[in-house]
């Protein structure tokens, strides 16, 4: 208990000192918000991997999937590496940071705003953020009862508000930057963590080999198998088709999801690009390979305590429950290691949503004039609030609360991937296709929870996001476009010219003999 109580105070004590260290750069607005667009490359990296993986990720998703697919939901890991973290970084870090800093987007709402040229846009878009990040923010503290019960037999509820108060306390003295250090800490923990924890799990099961062996001699009569033999152990587990499902929403759902993508908008320069598409690439690939090729091992710890009384599953204890045989420093390294993860995305959430409010809808709208000095005071109380919220919704959860990172995910990602991905790239973007991806996306992933067309609301957000990215050109083509002369000045900061060293880029003539 010593060690595990040590663990936590050097880790609280960590994040304050950054958060009382970070003050200096957060004076005004465009650093409090985007860190005076001048981040590094590793901390930018970390700052996109750990608002990316949270508690809902290592205990609910690894437990729920790794349950139902066996080892094939490692898949939804390497897609989440290569979808959600390169592909993005590839497609829309450069172009993000660019359009953004020409445009003077300081949130995604601001960039539909100045993009396509609406004031009616940014606002609804301000709107869809502030009702859809809140009970993302609220699923953020998933997870953290089992784990928190397990090692510390704390109450729940202490364990929410403590987090809580700490995460709101270092974001709003420090902002942006403040969320940046502590996420590269954060990141570290996570990334050394996850490995002890995988071994340490796979050796109590005499070792990978031995786990592999057991997993496939689960009998075929398991309802999950669907009749197959070995399915937990196989290459594409038990149900393919709601596998990809999961991997769509979770990987491709990064490119549309205000909190992730608003870290392009503080890269500081092209080193960073390019480093971070590395650095956070490798460190999806552990930290989501990890945590699902983790929970792919989870029927091998099948007892009564994870059941219900109807004989439903209880998912978030999955994990607490491969984990708790291992010795005190281990359970202490997983407890900071989810909280750094937890913590990290609660940070960019709240950031996200205060940042987005303020600027997008208040500013303007309600109040005509507002000094630089106002907004900050105005951004640090929406944080306050809107944790209070989160923390509320997480103490007195509805129904529904272990699916609403799924539903947040689908409405965010299924409004704005499409408009946002193609505004970067395609002068045709129209207005109208904007607001049809808008409408498509939150009607058909909030009219599905009381409908339920769709049996899985991860697959609800899957075919928002994808069927957004088909109705935006569709609609751009058979609607009237911006006019010409808007669009050429919007696109003229990707024409600028740079000089680069030869060793990034040959001369023209050079290249002609």
């Amino acid at each position: 208990m010593l060690v595990k109580i040590t663990l936590l105070l050097l880790f609280f004590g960590s994040m304050i000192a950054v958060g009382i260290y970070s003050r200096k750069h957060a004076t005004n607005v465009n650093d409090f918000v985007l860190g005076g667009r001048s981040v590094g490359p590793w901390l930018s990296a970390f700052a996109y991997g750990t608002s990316y993986f949270s508690a809902v990720v290592f205990v609910g998703y690894a437990g729920q999937f790794g349950w139902k697919y066996g080892v094939a939901t490692t898949w939804i890991g390497l897609g989440n590496a290569f979808i959600g973290s390169l592909l993005a970084w590839v497609l829309m870090g450069r172009r993000t940071r660019v359009m953004t800093r020409h445009l003077d987007a300081k949130t995604m709402p601001d960039f539909f705003g100045k993009r396509f040229e609406s004031k009616t846009l940014k606002i609804v878009a301000s709107f869809i953020v502030f009702i859809f990040l809140i009970p993302y923010t609220a699923s953020v503290y998933n997870g953290l009862s089992s784990l928190f019960n397990m090692a510390f037999s704390i109450d729940y509820k202490y364990c929410v508000i403590g987090m809580a108060i700490l995460t709101g306390v270092y974001v709003i003295l420090g902002g942006y930057m403040a969320t940046a250090i502590n996420d590269f800490i954060q990141g570290l923990i996570m990334l050394i963590g996850i490995v002890f924890i995988i071994v340490a799990v796979l050796n109590g099961q005499g070792g990978f080999m031995e786990a592999i062996r057991k997993l496939s001699e689960i009998p075929s009569d398991v309802p999950a198998t669907m009749g197959q033999h070995g399915a937990f152990a196989s290459f594409f587990g038990t149900d393919p088709a709601n596998l990809v499902g999961v991997i769509i929403l979770t990987s491709l759902g990064t490119l549309g999801l205000p909190q992730m993508v608003q870290k392009f908008y503080a890269i500081k320069s092209e080193k960073a690009v390019k480093t971070g598409t590395i650095v956070s690439t490798f460190f999806a690939i552990i930290i989501a390979g990890g945590c699902y090729f983790l929970g792919g091992f989870g029927r091998l710890f099948d007892n009564a305590a994870l059941y219900k009384e109807d004989g439903s599953v209880m998912y978030d204890r999955i994990i607490p429950s491969m984990l708790s045989t291992l010795p005190d420093v281990l359970i202490g390294v997983v407890i900071v290691l989810v909280l750094s993860a937890s913590m990290s995305t609660l940070s960019s959430l709240v950031l996200t949503s205060s940042s987005t409010f303020t600027l997008d809808f208040l500013k303007d709208s309600v109040f005509k004039t507002m000094t630089e000095k106002r907004q900050l005071l105005i951004m640090r109380l929406l944080i306050v609030f809107f944790i209070g919220i989160s923390v509320v919704l997480a103490l007195n959860p509805p129904m529904f609360i272990a699916q609403l990172m799924g539903i947040s995910w689908g409405a965010l990602a299924g409004a704005f991937l499409a408009p946002f991905l193609y505004g970067l790239f395609w002068k045709g973007v129209t207005k109208a296709a904007v607001w049809t991806s808008f409408i498509f996306g939150v009607g058909i992933t909030v009219s599905n929870i009381f409908f339920k067309f769709i049996a899985s609301p991860i697959n609800c957000g899957a075919v928002a996001m994808v069927g957004g990215l088909i109705i935006v050109p569709l609609v751009s083509m058979i609607t009237p476009k911006i006019a010409k002369e808007d669009l050429d000045k919007t696109f003229a900061c990707y024409d600028v010219e740079v000089h680069v060293k030869k060793r990034i880029a040959l001369q023209e003539e050079e290249e002609n003999n």
